[in-house]
């Protein structure tokens, strides 16, 4: 299963998102600097892919089918940004190695910006997760926003984490959001199967983004995991002695999402201790990504403080 959202040709849940930006720039109006913020796994990024492919398409043998809402796998556009050499398009993501987009990655996206583009359409930079922007990134970022030259746009992505005021403000906002029925209906179609045959009802009850829910059963998939059985506890338990957390910043964001999970399921007005330990945890967890700390020793102590093992 490729849950990445440049590989999702469908796009599900955010249609009226998409006509009303591309009613803008069809008009001239779209901001080149936009901001879509929204709980993480909502679809924010396939939306973005789909807008910039529908109008980076607009001239090719195979654009993008906005009637269906749809890319097409033999679009020239969508093959380039597969194949990372669309020269219209630039992707600021966190690397797979480290925790923080770093000043390099924003030192190198000034240097390309800095080049003629190759032809007459527009360039477009795609920012995901810019909560992990550290703050050296953040003011190398906040020049080339305050005048971007003629025809870049900018795309940024904050799935509903702290970010600087002074980032925030040089943006157009764009607020996206899903129901938890919608979240079910748009998994089941990714699937092309029903959710149920995959989690127990603990899980979906719990996991309110289509992202969320396809992350963990991709993650089961992977592994070997019936998750309709197996309960929280011990697939904490599994993730945290496999280690695979320390190759893949994905299975991090998981862990670290199921231990808020088990603590919401099992904390009471009466357990005090655990209450405490909760917000002992969360704090810690927000300390160990803020100063890209060792997680091992995180979750070891989760793992023998909270589930006694």
């Amino acid at each position: 299963m490729n849950i990445d959202p440049s590989n999702q040709t469908k796009l599900y849940g955010h249609e009226n998102y998409l006509k009303s930006l591309l009613k803008l720039y069809n008009e001239d109006h779209l901001p080149n600097k936009i901001l879509f913020s929204g709980e993480k796994g909502i679809g924010k990024s396939t939306l973005a892919y789909h807008l910039i492919n529908s109008i980076l398409s607009s001239d090719e043998e195979f654009p993008y089918d906005l009637k269906n809402f749809n890319i097409n796998l033999e679009n020239k556009t969508f093959k380039l940004i597969q194949n990372k050499s669309n020269p219209n398009f630039i992707l600021i993501d966190v690397n797979e190695e480290k925790k923080k987009i770093d000043i390099g990655q924003i030192r190198n996206l000034i240097s390309t910006l800095n080049k003629s583009s190759f032809n007459t359409k527009p360039r477009f930079v795609l920012l995901d997760n810019i909560e992990l922007l550290n703050i050296n990134s953040v003011n190398a970022l906040l020049k080339i926003l305050e005048e971007p030259s003629d025809k870049i746009n900018f795309i940024l992505i904050n799935n509903n984490k702290k970010v600087l005021q002074t980032l925030k403000s040089r943006c157009l906002n764009f607020k996206i959001s899903l129901t938890h029925e919608q979240s079910i209906n748009i998994t089941n179609k990714i699937l092309n199967e029903n959710l149920n045959n995959f989690l127990n009802e603990k899980y979906i009850t719990n996991y309110s983004t289509p992202g969320q829910l396809l992350k963990i059963i991709d993650f089961a998939n992977k592994n070997d995991i019936d998750l309709k059985d197996l309960d929280l506890k011990d697939l904490i338990s599994k993730i945290i002695l496999d280690k695979k957390y320390k190759k893949d910043l994905s299975i991090r964001d998981l862990i670290y999402s199921l231990i808020e999970l088990y603590f919401r399921n099992n904390i009471s007005i009466q357990n005090i201790d655990l209450i405490n330990m909760y917000n002992y945890f969360l704090k810690k967890i927000n300390t160990t990504k803020i100063f890209n700390l060792d997680d091992e020793s995180l979750l070891m102590e989760f793992q023998k403080k909270i589930l006694n093992e």
